[in-house]
C-alpha cells in the first residue's frame, strides 16, 4: 500500500540525456517527452530563467538577434555547460510530470559508457539539483539493449551499436554485463558537420547545422540506393555574401560523411576483435542490432553487414531504445541496481 502511494506521488523518471535530444519517461506512463537538448537565454540574464527550451529553442538556432543565445548544453554525450543543463533538466522534468511531485522522484539517467568519473558526478549533480531525490546512471548501450528487447541476462552474446548525436557506442553484453565496449565521440552531429564542411569546400556556400541535418535526413545514405534524387540546398555564398542555391546529390553526401562512417565501422570492428570466441559465435548467429537516431541513416545496416559479414538489423523505433531501457530499469530498480554505474 505504502509502495503504491509512493510510486504515484514521486513520479520516478528515466532520462536519455542526449546531445541532440532529451527523452523522458515516467514510471507507469511510458515516454512523455522527446525534445531537442537546446536552451535559449537572453545574454546577461540569469540562466535560471530561460527564454525557451526544447522545440521552441531549437527553432531559434541561427536566427537569434545579438541579445539572445540559443545553445546546446550537451556536447559529445556529456555536459558542457552545467548551469544550463540543470535549467534544461528542471524544465523538462516539471513539464513531464505536469506539476511538481509531492515526493521528489528517483531518476535513472543514461550516459555514454566511456564517461569519466568527473563527468559522472556532473550528470548526477545536475539531476539532483534539477529536483531528483536519487540519481542513478546506466550505460547507454546497456539501456539501448534493454530497450531493444535483447536477452541481456542470458548466457549468450548480444551486440548493440547505439549511434546518437554526440557519441557512438558498441557493446557486447552477456549475463547482464558489458563484456567489451567501444565508445567514440563521432556520431550524427559529426556527419552534419562533415556535410556543412563539404558544401563549404566544394561550393563556397555556408550552411547551418540545421540545414546540414535536413540534407542528411532527406538524401543521406550509407550505400547507393535506387531512384536517388538531388536536393536543393540554400545558404550564403562565401564570395559574394548573397543567398545562393545549389543542388546536392546523394553521392556527394555519401562522400561528405565517409570519414565519420569509417570511424564508426572501425569501432565496430575493434569491438568484434576484442570479443571472446564463444560470444563471437553467438553474435554471428543472432546478428548485430543498431539503435539510436543516427542508426536511421539509410543503408547503414547494409554497410555494417558488408563490412563485418555479420547480419545487422535496425531496432524498432531505434531513437527510443535508450529511454525505453531506462523505463524498464525503473520498473525493477531495487532488483537491477547492480547493473547501474557507480
Amino acid at each position: 500500500m505504502l509502495s503504491s502511494i509512493h510510486n504515484r506521488l514521486s513520479r520516478d523518471m528515466g532520462i536519455d540525456l542526449g546531445t541532440a535530444n532529451t527523452l523522458l519517461c515516467v514510471r507507469g506512463r511510458g515516454i512523455v517527452l522527446d525534445e531537442p537538448s537546446v536552451v535559449a537565454t537572453r545574454r546577461g540574464e540569469e540562466e535560471n530563467e530561460p527564454l525557451a527550451v526544447g522545440n521552441e529553442a531549437k527553432s531559434m538556432i541561427g536566427r537569434t538577434p545579438g541579445n539572445i543565445s540559443a545553445m546546446r548544453p550537451m556536447k559529445d554525450g556529456v555536459i558542457a555547460h552545467f548551469d544550463t543543463t540543470q535549467t534544461m533538466l528542471k524544465y523538462f522534468m516539471n513539464k513531464a510530470t505536469r506539476r511538481r511531485p509531492i515526493i521528489r522522484p528517483r531518476v535513472v539517467v543514461a550516459v555514454p559508457s566511456g564517461v569519466t568519473d568527473v563527468e559522472k558526478r556532473v550528470v548526477t549533480d545536475a539531476s539532483l539539483r534539477a529536483g531528483a531525490r536519487e540519481s542513478y546512471l546506466i550505460e547507454e548501450p546497456m539501456a539501448a539493449a534493454i530497450g531493444a528487447g535483447l536477452p541481456i541476462h542470458e548466457p549468450t552474446g548480444s551486440m548493440v551499436v547505439d549511434i546518437g548525436g554526440g557519441t557512438m557506442e558498441v557493446a557486447v553484453i552477456s549475463l547482464g554485463g558489458i563484456v567489451t565496449h567501444q565508445s567514440i565521440r563521432v556520431a550524427g552531429d559529426e556527419m552534419d558537420e562533415s556535410i556543412a564542411d563539404y558544401v563549404k569546400r566544394h561550393y563556397s556556400l555556408y550552411i547551418g547545422a540545421r540545414t546540414a541535418e535536413e540534407v542528411k535526413m532527406e538524401i543521406g545514405s550509407a550505400v547507393p540506393g535506387d531512384n536517388e534524387e538531388a536536393m536543393e540546398v540554400r545558404g550564403r555564398d562565401l564570395v559574394s555574401g548573397l543567398p545562393k542555391t545549389i543542388r546536392l546529390t546523394p553521392e556527394e553526401v555519401r562522400e561528405a560523411i565517409s570519414e565519420p562512417l569509417s570511424a564508426i565501422m572501425g569501432a565496430i570492428r575493434g569491438s568484434l576483435e576484442q570479443t571472446p570466441p564463444e560470444l563471437s559465435s553467438d553474435i554471428i548467429t543472432h546478428g548485430i542490432v543498431l539503435t539510436g537516431g543516427g542508426a536511421m541513416l539509410r543503408g547503414l545496416e547494409e554497410l555494417v553487414t558488408d563490412e563485418t559479414g555479420i547480419p545487422t538489423y535496425l531496432a524498432d523505433e531505434p531513437s527510443l531504445c535508450v529511454v525505453r531501457g531506462t523505463d524498464r530499469v525503473l520498473e525493477e530498480l531495487d532488483v537491477l541496481k547492480g547493473m547501474l554505474m557507480t
